[in-house]
């Protein structure tokens, strides 16, 4: 089980209580209201139990975040399309609409759900019982390859790995317009909105919050009033590729949070009932943990995505 964690700081803007330790931390606004109520929450060194006392600027703050009490997941017979496995590590081709590990809102039907009875329980156990293996992520609606551990000394070398950026990840999406220049760089620090705590933004540089974050992209082909691009990951933050391509003016296709899809695109979307966003994982590379051996596999474009980019060329001739 997970310590728990203790936050300090103090509040940036004055406003009601809630608001801002919401705005000072990475914990969401109905988050914030459930530890005051729970008496976790101190202010300039005194317990406050009411979220709408207003606080002003430079107030010091203390919130005592509970260990998290993890469920147990299970193993549920679902077919996986499984790319490599051997006694230390699984690839595996994620379908878009699984979710990668049980959480609020899935309990079940996701992935570790799936690998717990692919793998008879053989999982690493340092991502606790909730998340057996997991060493990253790809969201729900994102189609492609990902890697899970085994053997916790197989988990340890990829987690080392990742946290070195020095897995290779590749990934393909259609973007909204045709980006200017066709390839280039976006070095853009991620973190938490300001606005809506659910999702990621761009960050000022200088900014102490967040994470920096780069994506380099390349334009593959122009599709009608779309293009067909490549993004290779330096870094994997959450949302990525998605925020990046958006804060450059060319939001992925489908996208619920991040997209605003060109007006001449809707009702080819409509008509496809394409409604996710149009990425895929279609590369990935890492050096075996335990046998110091270079692996790379690849995953061709799911049928929705290319049926898409099929369609997107028809209506450009």
């Amino acid at each position: 089980m997970a310590a728990e964690e203790i936050i300090t700081g103090s509040i940036q803007v004055p406003a009601r209580l809630d608001k801002a330790l919401a705005d000072a931390t990475e914990l969401s606004r109905a988050r914030v209201q459930a530890l005051i109520a729970e008496g976790a929450v101190e202010i300039a060194g005194k317990a406050v139990t009411s979220a709408s006392v207003k606080v002003t600027e430079n107030t010091p703050f203390r919130i005592t975040v509970p260990a998290v009490v993890e469920a147990e997941a299970q193993a549920q017979d679902i077919a996986l399309d499984v790319a490599f496995e051997d006694e230390d590590l699984i690839v595996v081709n994620k379908p878009a609409g699984m979710v990668v590990h049980p959480a609020a809102g899935n309990p079940d039907g996701t992935l570790v759900n799936a690998l717990l009875h692919h793998c008879r329980g053989q999982l690493s156990g340092i991502g606790g019982v909730a998340r057996p293996g997991i060493v990253h992520r790809i969201d729900k609606d994102t189609s492609g390859l990902l890697v899970v551990a085994k053997s916790d000394a197989a988990h340890e070398g990829l987690a080392a790995q990742f946290a070195e950026h020095s897995v290779h990840r590749r990934y393909l999406a259609v973007c909204g317009g045709h980006p200017s220049p066709a390839e280039g760089t976006i070095n853009e620090r991620l973190g938490r909105s300001d606005a809506n705590r659910k999702k990621m933004a761009v960050l000022p540089k200088n900014s102490s919050r967040g994470k920096h974050a780069i994506t380099h992209y390349k334009v593959l082909k122009p599709i009608g009033a779309a293009a067909l691009i490549e993004c290779r990951l330096e870094t994997g933050r959450t949302h990525q590729v998605r925020v990046h391509c958006a804060s450059i003016g060319h939001a992925l296709l489908g996208d619920p949070i991040y997209g605003r899809t060109p007006k001449v695109l809707k009702p080819l979307l409509s008509q496809l009932k394409f409604a996710r966003q149009a990425l895929h994982a279609a590369e990935l590379g890492f050096i075996h943990p335990i046998l110091g051996s270079e692996l790379r596999f690849s995953a061709d474009l799911p049928a929705d995505m290319q049926e898409l980019i099929d369609e997107l060329g028809c209506s450009n001739r």
